[in-house]
């Protein structure tokens, strides 16, 4: 006898996976104290759990991952993703399940933000939720404030 799942159930299922994944992971800086307020950046498990598979996969001695902004693109404020390895003098770093290093010129633009992994049907990538961003261009690269 063959045992049968609802639809519903299936649906449920489903809508608390994506809930699960999208859900924010809070963290505590380690070096807030060149900045006022909470030096407050969050990653979903899916962002960190993505993070982790690239920096298994470098053959190169990584530190964290390095979330950042500079000048440029179609809005005029570029987001930043690259690996890093080694933290400079003033960054701020957040600890995860890995280390994410901030600038504090970065963190003015970024504070607040949650970066996410999204798969879509014709792209997947990282992708940044920041309260910040008054419009941003079409492709998420770029962002006015």
């Amino acid at each position: 006898m063959e045992a049968q799942v609802s639809e519903s159930t299936q649906t449920t299922s489903a809508k608390e996976a994506r809930a699960r994944d999208a859900a924010p992971v809070s963290v505590v800086g380690v070096n807030p104290k060149n900045i006022e307020g909470t030096a407050e950046i969050q990653l979903t498990q899916k962002a960190i759990d993505m993070a982790k598979k690239a920096i298994e996969r470098r053959t190169q001695l990584t530190f964290g991952l390095r979330l950042g902004v500079k000048g440029g693109g179609c809005s005029g404020v570029s987001y930043v993703i690259e690996f890093a390895e080694k933290a400079r003098g003033r960054d701020h770093v957040f600890e995860y399940e890995l280390n994410v290093l901030v600038d504090p010129k970065s963190l003015i633009y970024l504070r607040g933000s949650i970066l996410d992994y999204e798969v879509k049907l014709m792209q997947h990538g990282f992708k940044f939720r920041n309260p910040n961003e008054k419009a941003g261009c079409g492709c998420g690269e770029s962002f006015t404030v």
